[in-house]
């Protein structure tokens, strides 16, 4: 117990010395700072600019061969329409093959892809398949799966359905449905 009270005597004596040090009754450099800038001359304001009032201005055209403001100062030519080549491709399947980065599973061909099994989570069934290399991936709808961007569209206990986009005989883009049986 002794040394519990020297102990908070120590810390007391230390607490006011710091606390003495940071009271200073010696101010005479801030005053002196002080009244140095309120000797200093004030400065001069610049008046604000003047504001000149608006004045309305009503467009006269008594002449026939006047201009008119609103027409048009030069000649505007319709656009050339080129040549629309039907290729086959819907918007959404225009989309799919340009604006969206590739998956994992799209490197390889469909049929060296191999499904093992599926997951159900919560009334979702996610499907488990193993691609050549031996690396597990879990797939959802909606992912894509093989090289003609095979899009998931049903997950089964058995298979897995998928809307791939490839080109036919015609060099015409059309859709065509696969799948991708469980290996038992």
């Amino acid at each position: 117990m002794n040394s519990y009270r020297i102990s908070r005597l120590v810390i007391l004596i230390a607490g006011m010395v710091v606390i003495s040090g940071c009271v200073s009754p010696d101010i005479s450099d801030l005053e002196q700072y002080t009244q140095e800038m309120l000797s200093r001359p004030g400065g001069r304001i610049e008046p604000i600019p003047e504001i000149h009032p608006y004045e309305a201005y009503s467009y006269q055209c008594a002449e026939m061969d006047c201009v008119d403001p609103f027409q048009l100062f030069y000649e505007q030519r319709p656009a050339q329409q080129e040549e629309v080549v039907d290729t086959g491709l819907t918007r959404e399947m225009e989309m799919e093959i340009k604006n969206r980065n590739r998956e994992e599973l799209e490197e390889y061909e469909l049929d060296s892809l191999k499904m093992v099994g599926t997951m159900e989570d919560q009334a979702e069934y996610w499907g488990i398949v193993v691609d050549p290399d031996g690396i597990v991936h879990r797939v959802s709808v909606g992912n894509y799966m093989g090289r003609n961007i095979g899009k998931i569209v049903n997950i089964f206990e058995d298979r897995i359905e998928l809307r791939e986009i490839v080109r036919n005989n015609q060099g015409r883009w059309e859709e065509r449905q696969a799948a991708l049986a469980l290996i038992e």
